[in-house]
């Protein structure tokens, strides 16, 4: 865990293999435009901590960069076909993971009717789990929650009419309807802060492994390629449809727990908001989207059915680890 700049950006992470050491490599040494010959992710697995790493990496310069990493990094056509070709190794293992389909009604219904069952991490936090174990949870959530609802934002101009209005909406209340303490950012790090846990900005990045960050990289894939619009709305549906029922049990654990106040807080916005916002985007985003433009039913599906695998593929770590009595954080730094 390295220090932040004053603008919040992180420094860069250790590589976990050849391909993430090329990506850090050039982004450390040097401007914009000094990368040679690409490194080729050809044989790096799709899920791997190496490929999922230096994907992240690359995103990274979209959003606030890296101390001391030149900001012209984001439109260098070099990085940009490397991520390319890391996003379609990564694409592809998920569409050969799927069953796909166009009903993304029935799809979005069927994730609905789930709720929170005994085999899930939330369950096992709530019966169970133990502060410690609640702990390392955060640190996971913190790579996506420090910046909760910006990958989404790349949506807005990509949509139009109806559906764009109530997308906003809902981005609204993510952001704190205005309220800077109210952003779901700022109240996840008022959690971390009362966890006694690192609160910076990718202060965990070391630290989890490539399930934590393949859950990250998927929402942000989704927003910064048009073509992908509705996989993005997919997967902000299945993540409000799917927030209340876990939300719920997370209180409850931190409840039983005696958690400090503002990690409870966090939590209970959740069950509040995303009640409200399931059905906003199910019937308001998805349903109008679709009756715009009916040919994205397949990509909002692939949204939602992708969202979950990468969601099943962390619960089965963490929940491996916790019952076998160890860390499900890299043995880096722990919490």
């Amino acid at each position: 865990m390295g220090d932040n700049d004053d603008d919040g950006s992180a420094r860069l992470p250790m590589p976990r293999g050849p391909l993430s050491c090329a990506v850090v490599s050039v982004l450390r040494g040097g401007p914009a435009g000094s990368m040679g010959r690409p490194p080729d992710p050809e044989h790096a697995d799709p899920l791997g901590g190496d490929l999922q790493l230096a994907l992240q990496v690359c995103y990274e310069v979209h959003y606030r960069g890296f101390v001391g990493v030149d900001p012209d990094w984001e439109w260098d056509p070099n990085l940009l076909g490397v991520r390319a070709a890391m996003e379609r190794r990564f694409l592809d293992r998920l569409h050969a993971a799927l069953p796909g389909g166009t009903d993304a009604d029935a799809t979005l219904a069927e994730v609905a009717a789930d709720g929170v069952d005994d085999g899930s991490v939330a369950a096992h936090l709530r019966d169970t789990g133990t502060w410690q174990q609640m702990r390392e949870y955060f640190a996971h959530r913190s790579i996506y929650h420090l910046k909760e609802a910006d990958p989404l934002v790349w949506a807005v101009p990509r949509l139009r009419g109806a559906p764009k209005c109530a997308f906003v909406a809902v981005e609204f209340d993510e952001f704190g309807a205005g309220r800077p303490g109210h952003m779901h950012s700022r109240l996840f790090e008022d959690l971390l802060r009362a966890a006694d846990l690192d609160h910076r900005y990718l202060g965990y990045l070391d630290d989890v492994p490539p399930e934590t960050l393949a859950t990250v990289n998927l929402v942000t894939l989704f927003g910064l390629r048009r073509s992908l619009r509705g996989a993005l709305v997919g997967h902000f549906a299945t993540a409000e449809t799917t927030t209340p029922p876990s939300a719920r049990a997370l209180v409850q654990a931190l409840q039983r727990m005696d958690a400090p106040p503002a990690c409870t807080r966090f939590y209970a916005e959740h069950v509040e908001a995303d009640a409200v916002h399931e059905q906003v985007l199910r019937h308001d985003v998805v349903g109008a989207l679709l009756d715009d433009e009916p040919a994205l039913a397949s990509d909002v599906v692939f949204g939602v059915q992708a969202t979950q695998l990468l969601e099943s593929r962390l619960a089965e770590h963490l929940l491996h680890c916790w019952r076998g009595g160890t860390s499900s954080l890299l043995p880096v730094h722990e919490t």
